[in-house]
């Protein structure tokens, strides 16, 4: 159980860490796809990285990186982007449901972009699409155990190593399960409740 615990520390750290990447990185995309070129670019790139495997991504720039970067860095960031590839998505879908005349009094304010946008559109935008942002984190903890391909020692790869020194791979997968669970479970019940709260609002 010690070795397991270490490998799920290395998952959330991975998840909270790579969840930071999508966020931020999701936030910007979703704002610089509303520009006329540059965001016609930037979704064929989100549309690319959405339709090939997660997997196939690590391994990708695994396999292109320096060797002083660390696996961990290569599935944390390659878990940022793919997930900003989903979250920006969701960012998009908030912006655009904010009212037309939200925009349009910003205008007839003669408000910088900076203040239309920090004051006015995203404190709306945000605020109606958390729940669906909280989702993604749970898919993204649940996508962790890919980082095995590429070498890192999360939860999987640790119950793999406890399972080759003893040969009880059966009990040591089996507590990855109830890791998984342990840890998913209160998520999903906490978004649930955010979605019950935001809904009502």
């Amino acid at each position: 159980m010690p070795d397991l615990l270490s490998g799920l520390l290395v998952t959330i750290q991975a998840t909270v860490l790579g969840y930071a990447i999508a966020l931020a990185l999701g936030l910007l995309i979703a704002m610089v796809r509303r520009a006329p070129f540059v965001g016609a670019i930037v979704h064929f790139l989100m549309e690319f990285i959405r339709t090939t495997p997660l997997v196939i991504q690590l391994v990708f720039v695994f396999a292109l990186a320096p060797s002083t970067v660390s696996v961990f860095t290569i599935g944390v960031v390659v878990l940022g982007v793919h997930y900003a590839a989903y979250t920006a998505e969701v960012y998009r879908s908030g912006i655009e449901g904010v009212a037309k005349g939200q925009w349009e009094a910003s205008k007839a304010l003669s408000l910088p972009v900076s203040r239309t946008w920090g004051a006015i559109v995203l404190p709306q935008a945000i605020r109606k699409v958390i729940p669906a942002l909280g989702n993604y984190l749970i898919a993204m903890f649940k996508d962790t155990p890919l980082l095995f391909a590429i070498g890192v020692v999360e939860l999987l790869a640790m119950a793999q190593q406890v399972g080759s020194a003893s040969f009880r791979y059966v009990e040591a997968f089996t507590m990855v399960g109830f890791l998984f669970l342990l840890v998913s479970i209160p998520s999903a019940i906490a978004i649930r409740r955010l979605e019950k709260r935001y809904a009502a609002v």
